[in-house]
């Protein structure tokens, strides 16, 4: 199972990953200004239904008015709520990503150590 874990990472364009994380974070940070703002309130919306002739018509059309309103802020505070998860996700996504350039920076850097001992110690034994 690991060795598929492995082929999926290379599979991975890790250069495309890493140029566009500053993208995805500054993307997510102005959706989260853009649905944090206050809104407008919502435009009136002509009903689609029948209106009803009982002698309660007004009440029963301010009854789902009001249910609709507050579909209309539940909705709201769901998109807030998901906008805030996005903006969490894409900076943890950046510090990820740096992350991986650092270790990558530090593997390479330790690849040229290993090199140049193992070019050392070649030498000792070949003298």
């Amino acid at each position: 199972m690991a060795v598929n874990w492995l082929a999926v990472l290379r599979l991975v364009p890790w250069t495309e990953v890493i140029a566009n994380a500053p993208k995805v974070a500054e993307s997510a940070k102005k959706l989260w200004t853009t649905v944090s703002r206050p809104s407008a309130p919502p435009a009136q919306v002509k009903a689609v239904t029948q209106l009803p002739t009982e002698g309660n018509s007004v009440a029963t059309l301010r009854a789902e008015v009001s249910s609709l309103q507050a579909a209309v802020a539940e909705l709201h505070a769901q998109m807030l709520a998901s906008s805030e998860l996005i903006k969490a996700l894409a900076e943890q996504n950046t510090q990820l990503v740096a992350r991986i350039e650092k270790n990558r920076r530090r593997v390479l850097w330790l690849a040229g150590v290993v090199g140049v001992t193992v070019v050392l110690w070649l030498a000792t034994i070949w003298r």
